[in-house]
């Protein structure tokens, strides 16, 4: 392969960049994960994790990917033929439901249009209708990273307890948690599934379970098999900060490190920062005349954008141009919307620069790609960093 200089520009929504930092605490001899030393780096990251989900309840955390943590939650409170109620809000919601036919679950799966979150109105509909509480689990994706659309967590347990049904709410975090304001323990989530790999700034294989104490009570009922993923030994370990099997040592480091950032910057500069960049991003799109994705403000992802693309011209086409001409990775349009989205990821170690140059490279290969734009988003963009950073931000569009 030929030498291209400078830095890749990785703006996909995951995984994101690791920040030097990270990588240096990474790049570390791998310790005795038996020995003394371990278990006071285990009690570190089990109990600083805890802040960023938000919660007073256990983190449990897997060697594994986000898809690891979707069956951890399934499988340690649910039973063969529990029924399910999940909504489909894009890809991940998707893939989700899919695992959870594989094990046995019964799903009933909500048509949606890849455009909008769950509706809150509909989960208190279908609840009450279940005069027999036979639903035993309602699941959401927080922030859809296939469509770029935020599901309104809150707002969905308060649909649930509005219904007065006894269901266990499991939420996916794994393209949110660390980039939009979540609240595990106020939101009365009982399982909350993440990744290391976006807003935690981290190389994929670190996978967590959130847990509250409903979800803890039905894992000692619950019949799915399981083995690797069952949280009561993990629970047992880590009272000392140990795991009932090798864990990712190293990967372990970078998550003191990357616990260590976000309480430096501090949890609620993060999420404006997130905001500021989605909400800049989003300027630029309508600069260039093209189209969000996500339909309802309300619901607009502060951690990625995806952008629909105009009749005539395919996003995987437009995202070859920006590889090869500047070095930039975009999401692809997945599932439904495979050629027709491209997606910019602005989630992690990102800052304004990033963005500028980010948008940048998207705006030259739109016109490289022969893609009609009105005008230049990019200048939409600045201007609205300009203001953020004087402190004269405009409201969000």
């Amino acid at each position: 392969m030929t030498y291209r200089s400078g830095r890749h520009f990785l703006q996909i929504p995951g995984p994101t960049n690791v920040p030097d930092r990270v990588l240096r605490a990474i790049d570390a001899p791998t310790m005795d994960h038996r020995g003394p030393e371990f278990g006071v780096l285990g009690k570190y990251v089990l109990e600083g994790l805890k802040p960023i989900f938000k919660t007073k309840n256990p983190v449990i955390i897997f060697p594994a990917s986000g898809t690891g943590a979707w069956e951890a939650a399934l499988v340690n409170t649910l039973s063969p033929g529990d029924k399910v109620l999940m909504v489909e809000t894009g890809q991940f919601a998707t893939l989700w439901q899919e695992m959870a036919g594989r094990l046995g679950l019964t799903v009933e799966f909500v048509a949606g249009d890849w455009r909008s979150g769950v509706d809150p109105k509909l989960i208190e509909a279908k609840l009450k209708e279940d005069k027999g509480h036979t639903i035993k689990a309602v699941c959401a994706v927080h922030n859809e990273t296939s469509t770029g659309v935020t599901s309104r967590i809150g707002l969905i347990r308060k649909a649930i307890d509005a219904a007065g049904h006894p269901a266990l709410y499991l939420v996916d975090t794994i393209s949110s948690l660390a980039s939009i304001d979540y609240r595990h323990d106020e939101w009365g989530v009982d399982v909350t599934v993440s990744g290391s790999q976006k807003g935690l700034m981290l190389p994929p294989g670190l996978s967590f379970n959130a847990i509250s104490d409903k979800a803890i009570a039905a894992s000692k009922k619950a019949g799915l098999t399981k083995s690797y993923w069952d949280w009561a030994p993990m629970l047992a370990a880590n009272e000392k900060g140990y795991f009932p099997y090798t864990p990712a040592t190293n990967l372990l480091y970078g998550l003191k490190e990357a616990i260590d950032m976000l309480m430096e910057e501090g949890l609620d500069n993060v999420f404006a920062r997130h905001d500021r960049h989605a909400e800049a991003t989003r300027r630029a799109v309508r600069g260039w005349g093209l189209e969000i994705l996500a339909k309802n403000p309300e619901e607009y992802s502060s951690a990625l954008t995806a952008v629909l693309m105009p009749d005539g011209h395919n996003a995987d086409a437009l995202r070859k141009v920006i590889l090869d001409k500047f070095d930039m990775s975009l999401g692809a349009g997945l599932g439904k919307v495979a050629g027709k989205v491209f997606r910019i990821g602005h989630l992690g170690d990102f800052n304004d620069l990033t963005l500028a140059g980010t948008l940048s490279g998207v705006e030259m290969g739109l016109k490289l790609a022969g893609v009609p734009i009105k005008a230049s988003g990019v200048a939409e963009a600045l201007a609205y960093l300009g203001e953020a950073n004087t402190g004269a931000k405009s409201a969000a569009a």
